[in-house]
């Protein structure tokens, strides 16, 4: 307790070494009451509908060395229109411990959560933000949420750590010079409501650690906004912990702005471990990586190390395997020779790419615990030649030896969702592929129908034990989210014309 009967704000970071001169990769401790400490660099698990992606919460405690998880609000505030007015679920969950975000994914206590608005990486809405909300995208579509009710929902689910709203376009192309001043001024607004209604107008210290959003754009058009986050800090430290930065290349005009000190959030969507040097180099301390889920999915176990191994040989290393490939059929490695994960000490390669061709969900599973456990091991590797002084030389030879990007994959992937993407209109692609079609191809069917039909008028026979009704097929059921479309084409059904 303080002074004052407050409770302090419960994080703390330490800054324990920095390796680069003037700045640049650094060594820090990130800590929070009754959580995993965080050596950082670092990185935390990232969240579908509030869990890890094939990853149950009791398996995260057992098998993932992940400290963190980061969570979006969208995830859980779907509106169904014939239910428009019900509070969403997430708000009215049971918390013995004050945590109903915590208590309503069932995320283990040890697991630090983070809140913020959007999916990472988020899909990019058509109506855009206004000076009073943005755009969410959640499973029932669209929908905007207000800086008020987004403020609300942070104080009712309560977080370890919140991410303000930011004004973002979420897309790929980079704002002009009006919008860019407009997001600064809108995100400059928002942040000052953020305190005022998260601190009170005496600024009372609060168990939720803020980590304040710095926008993908220049430094000259944000920085009043960042000049009021520094005499923010400089004021009252409780009120800020941290950073979420959504370009890294901003980070040494951060440095001038009396923010080092505090820990950074990488909100970057980093798409290879290369990109996870040269961002941690800048001096970036927590890392979110959309591309671990992504290789889990497509079949691929990570096989990087840092640094690399030795070799003599001037070919390229592929930074993951996939294991849906035929090769591993008869295999009995694990998935990687020097991996002590679950998935490589109990099982090996051939079960694995069984598990994948029979679309399995334990092949997934299998692959995101490894996965995990290899980022782990590469920032395990990482701090400790930061701690010796190494981390340059072997960050340059991390680059001389591995492939640029990570493999795409030729196996299927899960069933994809509608929420994980927006639609593109008319004549877009199916994601997923029928779940059911006919026994044998459609060609080959109606050619033996016609020749058996001709041979039962000849021998005078039809309907049933003619020939035709001989080939029947074996009667399908179609998917429950077919369409007429859909039942025409695999034969289920015609469409009648309109009269």
């Amino acid at each position: 307790m303080s002074s004052d009967g407050h409770e302090p704000t419960a994080m703390t970071f330490e800054l324990l070494k920095t390796a680069v001169k003037d700045g640049g990769a650094r060594l820090g401790r990130l800590a929070f009451p009754g959580r995993r400490t965080v050596d950082t660099p670092n990185f935390f698990g990232l969240t579908s509908r509030g869990v890890i992606p094939h990853v149950t919460p009791d398996n995260v405690e057992k098998h993932l060395l992940t400290n963190g998880t980061y969570m979006a609000l969208e995830d859980f505030i779907e509106r169904p229109q014939q239910y428009m007015t019900r509070s969403p679920p997430v708000y009215e969950t049971p918390s013995p411990n004050n945590k109903p975000l915590q208590s309503f994914t069932a995320m283990p206590s040890s697991i630090i959560t983070v809140l913020g608005s959007r999916r990472l990486p988020a899909v990019a809405a058509p109506m855009g933000n206004t000076n009073q909300s943005i755009s969410v995208f959640t499973s029932t579509g669209f929908q905007a949420i207000t800086t008020k009710q987004y403020i609300n929902a942070i104080q009712t689910l309560n977080p370890d750590i919140a991410i303000p709203l930011a004004d973002l376009t979420h897309k790929t192309s980079a704002p002009t010079s009006k919008r860019a001043l407009r997001m600064a001024e809108r995100t400059d607004d928002w942040i000052k409501e953020w305190f005022t209604e998260m601190y009170g107008r005496n600024k009372e210290p609060s168990k939720i650690a803020t980590f304040a959003p710095v926008l993908p754009i220049s430094y000259s058009i944000q920085w009043e906004y960042l000049e009021r986050l520094s005499e923010e800090h400089q004021s009252n430290p409780s009120v800020l912990s941290g950073l979420a930065i959504y370009d890294a290349d901003l980070i040494p005009d951060i440095s001038y702005q009396n923010l080092d000190t505090l820990p950074r959030l990488a909100l970057t969507t980093p798409s290879n471990p290369h990109q996870v040097l040269r961002q941690l180099s800048l001096g970036m301390d927590i890392f979110l990586l959309p591309f671990l889920s992504t290789a889990s999915d497509a079949g691929i176990a990570l096989s990087f190390t840092f640094p690399p191994p030795p070799s003599e040989s001037s070919k390229l290393l592929p930074l993951g395997i996939d294991m849906s490939s035929p090769e591993h059929a008869i295999s009995l490695q694990p998935l990687t020779e020097s991996c002590t994960c679950y998935a490589c000490t109990t099982h090996h390669r051939a079960f694995v790419q069984h598990l994948l061709c029979a679309r399995e969900m334990l092949g997934w599973t299998l692959l995101q615990i490894h996965n995990h456990a290899v980022l782990a091991s590469f920032f395990a590797s990482i701090r400790e030649a930061l701690a010796d002084g190494t981390f340059e030389e072997k960050a340059r030879q991390f680059a001389l030896r591995y492939e640029p990007e990570i493999p795409q994959g030729l196996g299927e992937r899960p069933r994809a969702r509608g929420y994980h993407f927006k639609s593109e209109g008319p004549g877009e692609q199916k994601r997923n592929r029928p779940a059911w079609s006919k026994f044998e191809g459609e060609k080959e069917i109606e050619n033996k129908v016609a020749d058996l039909r001709i041979e039962d008028e000849q021998n005078g026979t039809s309907g049933l034990g003619s020939g035709v009704d001989s080939v029947a097929e074996t009667p399908l059921v179609p998917d429950k989210n077919a369409d007429a479309k859909d039942l025409e084409e695999m034969g289920f059904a015609q469409k009648a014309e309109d009269k």
